[in-house]
């Protein structure tokens, strides 16, 4: 993780000419991507998909599955024999969505067809 005496390390290189100020803002960029990535990693590994169907009839839940956010394309891959075909939704956009950190509900359809509501959550 890139620490305050990192970045000094840089402003000085700058102060006496080793570093262009361009060369400066390259490497402070580049080390806070480099916390970004670290920060989502972990953010990941806590974090979960779920998938539920439910029968609207009984109410009861046919389908609860729990995965872990770092299997999300594993995930994704066996949700989809559940939803339904839906115009507008596109499953990469949904797992670049995760990636990013979205939470909360993230689909919510009703299939009339088969009586059944699918619901997938990002926590």
């Amino acid at each position: 993780m890139a620490t305050s005496e990192e970045r000094i390390k840089i402003l000085k290189m700058v102060e006496e000419g080793k570093l262009t100020a361009e060369e400066a803002a390259g490497l402070l960029s580049t080390l806070g991507k480099s916390d970004r990535k670290r920060t989502a990693t972990t953010d990941i590994e806590s974090r979960w998909l779920r998938v539920r169907v439910t029968d609207l009839t009984t109410g009861k839940p046919k389908v609860n599955v729990n995965i872990p956010m770092r299997l999300v394309n594993v995930g994704l891959r066996v949700g989809a024999r559940f939803i339904p075909d839906m115009e507008g939704v596109e499953l990469t956009d949904l797992s670049q969505a995760l990636e990013e950190g979205m939470t909360g509900k993230i689909i919510d359809v009703v299939d009339e067809e088969d009586n059944e509501r699918v619901e997938i959550f990002a926590e």
